[in-house]
């Protein structure tokens, strides 16, 4: 008996502290900082970015020299061999001239090709293929800052629903203890029937809040679980704690030092570029290309001949005459791109203008929200206080009672979701101006 309760003790501890286990506190600098590292949308822009510094890599090697050596084994059958020579076309005696006997023929050769001079394509294939990675480079960190920012999102979601489902549990204990009362009271004459029906109707409120909220809280946990890439079932436990409330002192940058700032319009800018030096790849189409060319060959033709050290080296020129016809198509295709990427950075310019003012406006709007509320949870308390007590000297009804108390739980709950919007909105600002990522700190 005593070694089954021990069991069953062992269990319950165990059973309590897996369950401990699973419940995760983290700053939201350690959050971001996980997330900017870890989650897949991160990974995917290092890997893009990897991915466009080895294609600068291989149009780089362009400029080195081809070297290519090739090597012939070839078995001849019955072959006939006939040698043209003015000094043995006559045979006075009628002799025959002696066939040799050939049955394989070895061959191998190298050679080596060294672009000079191409219209300048090749130059600026690789400053376009910079650009181009300058770009990508600047997009993963747009894209990190995105990933960032939906970290704030999920904390401050988190927030919220966790602090409403606390609120809410506080409120059914009441409501559960005034349906206890008023059922007592009904049973005993002391208030009619309909009064204790709209007590267990504001419970069935409350209880359903509750559950839509707990359901909220896993589904938003869930999200930024799989985000962080933290185990199944990990429970993340927001407070106010988790803030670095030193972001607020931070200095905002001026309109024009966000557009400076911000990665998405960087990575359009180097876009535009590598599109200017691809112009210039496709105009280089209207030029000759010149090469450095050298070689080496070697043949055994058995019975025959016998090449050795037979050494070349020259240039090379070609030119495609059709490109003065046809590569006028290219080009204007070039320039079209361009032009479009220059009506891109018109448009986002003018979205990061509207994206700073909006935002600075909505942090403003969330200071002066957060004071009515907090003005307005004492006005709730107090009203709720008055109410009760006239309902107590029978001055108020059961209407007036409920209603005073919906008022003071909305209160609490806007208080709380007022100071969670001023973090939010805050970080919002810092990334229309191009400053989000700056104000963590993952060193």
């Amino acid at each position: 008996m005593k070694i089954s309760k021990i069991l069953a003790l062992a269990l319950l501890f165990l059973g309590a502290s897996q369950l401990q286990a699973q419940k995760k506190s983290l700053s939201l600098n350690e959050a971001v900082k996980m997330a900017v590292t870890q989650s897949n949308q991160s990974v995917l822009a290092d890997t893009k970015v990897n991915t466009a510094n080895f294609e600068t890599q291989s149009v780089k090697m362009n400029q080195y020299p081809d070297l290519k050596i090739s090597g012939q084994y070839l078995r001849l059958t019955n072959a006939d061999i006939t040698l043209k020579s003015s000094g043995n076309s006559n045979n006075e005696e009628g002799e025959g001239n002696s066939t040799p006997k050939v049955n394989q023929l070895i061959l191998g050769q190298a050679s080596l090709s060294m672009p000079i001079y191409s219209g300048g394509k090749l130059r600026n294939s690789i400053k376009a293929s910079e650009n181009r990675s300058k770009a990508e480079l600047a997009t993963a960190a747009h894209s990190k800052e995105e990933v960032a920012m939906e970290v704030v999102q999920y904390y401050v979601d988190l927030y919220k629903v966790q602090k409403s489902i606390e609120l809410l549990r506080e409120s059914l204990k009441s409501q559960q203890q005034r349906v206890k009362d008023f059922t007592g009271m009904e049973e005993n004459g002391l208030i009619a029937r309909n009064d204790l029906l709209k007590a267990q109707l504001a419970e069935s409120r409350v209880q359903l809040s509750l559950d839509e909220a707990e359901k909220n809280e896993r589904v938003i946990n869930y999200y930024l679980v799989t985000l962080l890439k933290l185990p199944a079932g990990t429970q993340m436990q927001i407070s106010p704690d988790n803030i670095d409330r030193d972001i607020f002192a931070m200095t905002l940058n001026t309109e024009d030092q966000a557009l400076q700032n911000r990665k998405d319009l960087e990575a359009l800018n180097y876009s535009k570029k590598a599109s200017e030096d691809q112009i210039k790849v496709a105009k280089a189409d209207y030029y000759p290309s010149l090469s450095l060319t050298g070689g080496y060959i070697a043949a055994d033709l058995e019975n025959v001949v016998r090449v050795e050290n037979a050494m070349n080296i020259g240039v090379g020129l070609s030119y495609n005459l059709s490109s003065i016809f046809k590569n006028g198509k290219a080009v204007k295709a070039a320039k079209s791109r361009t032009a479009e990427l220059e009506q891109q950075q018109a448009i986002l310019t003018d979205e990061i203008k509207e994206e700073v003012m909006k935002s600075n406006e909505n942090y403003q709007l969330s200071l002066k929200q957060d004071k009515v509320y907090n003005e307005a949870v004492g006005q709730a308390d107090e009203n709720y206080r008055i109410v009760k007590d006239k309902y107590e000297n029978g001055l108020a009804d059961t209407n007036d009672l409920l209603e005073a108390d919906v008022d003071d739980l909305n209160a609490k709950i806007n208080v709380a979701y007022s100071k969670a919007n001023i973090v939010l909105k805050y970080y919002e600002l810092l990334e229309a101006n191009g400053q989000l990522t700056q104000s963590f700190k993952f060193n």
